[in-house]
């Protein structure tokens, strides 16, 4: 009655249905999960803090990041997207952020970390607003999961202020 056909369709929509279900539970396991990342950033040197010729402000910053992400990582967890921001206003914009230092993580252990490293992108603001101003560091991560929704959450870090006089 039955050809070997439809016996095969059959059994692959059955494979189908189960590996969706599969899929499904792993994406529901990971809303039980309340993740307590923490971390600290230290500000240690302005390396360089200058007016270019242009009029635009450039920074060059050494700083101690210490963080503890593993509370992120879940059996279906596939990797993390970690990146610091500097985040500031000036009167002409409400919310500048600058992206200064970023790293993949693709394991559990390698979550737990300590670096001292100067801004890997540069760090430039439009126009001389940034002597003297406060900022917050922002550490922001992106969690992958192997299956289900990406989410994301950040900790603001405060209480920085940049140099009153160029260096």
């Amino acid at each position: 009655m039955h050809s070997i056909g439809y016996r095969a369709n059959a059994l692959l929509t059955f494979g189908v249905m189960i590996l969706a279900f599969m899929c499904a539970l792993a994406s529901f396991s990971d809303t039980l999960n309340t993740p307590t990342p923490s971390a600290t950033v230290q500000v240690l040197n302005f390396n360089r803090f200058q007016k270019k010729p242009d009029g635009d402000d450039e920074v060059r910053m050494t700083f101690n990041i210490s963080a503890n992400l593993q509370s992120l990582f879940t059996w279906n967890t596939k990797q993390v997207f970690v990146f610091l921001a500097a985040e500031y206003e000036t009167p002409k914009n409400s919310m500048n952020q600058v992206s200064l230092w970023d790293v993949i993580i693709l394991n559990k252990k390698d979550a737990e970390f300590w670096i001292r490293t100067a801004n890997k992108y540069r760090f430039i603001d439009q126009g001389s607003n940034l002597r003297g101003r406060d900022f917050n560091l922002t550490l922001h991560w992106h969690v992958m999961p192997k299956t289900g929704k990406m989410f994301a959450d950040k900790l603001v870090m405060s209480g920085y202020r940049f140099p009153e006089f160029y260096r």
